[in-house]
């Protein structure tokens, strides 16, 4: 129970820290106006790669009327712009404006942020220890 109580509490700390180097991102890349959700979806759209409205719901999990009031949101802040397909008139394709690509570049940077903070508190040993044991958890 106490090594558990102690989990818990290094893993809150850990989740506020990472929660802050990504809002202070944000405010560098002038990215203020997105919520976490919106992000979560440029995010999810770029790994994609330009899918149609019907893939990105079935990615992000949620309805297409939910994922369509979204995206016309994400539209309407210039992050995001549709094109039409070609093969079937009914359906477009989501691309990310040179606007919502610079999500990636700022989420990039806010990971290199917290790699840094966290590689200057271990020595060397420790480092590949810690990176050792992250991969152990985060692989199924």
């Amino acid at each position: 129970y106490c090594i558990m109580k102690k989990l818990i509490e290094v893993v809150s700390v850990l989740s506020n820290m990472v929660g802050l180097m990504e809002e202070n991102a944000k405010e560098q890349f002038n990215l203020s106006n997105l919520t976490l959700t919106q992000m979560h979806y440029l995010e999810t759209l770029n790994s994609l790669g330009n899918p149609s409205m019907t893939e990105l719901a079935i990615a992000l999990k949620l309805s297409k009327p939910t994922v369509k009031v979204a995206i016309d949101k994400l539209i309407e802040k210039d992050f995001v712009f549709k094109v039409q397909s070609d093969e079937d008139r009914r359906s477009a394709h989501l691309h990310l404006t040179e606007k919502g690509k610079l999500i990636n570049v700022m989420h990039d940077y806010a990971h290199k942020c917290i790699a840094e903070h966290i590689l200057k508190k271990l020595t060397v040993a420790e480092q590949e220890e810690f990176v050792v044991l992250l991969n152990k958890i985060v692989t199924k």
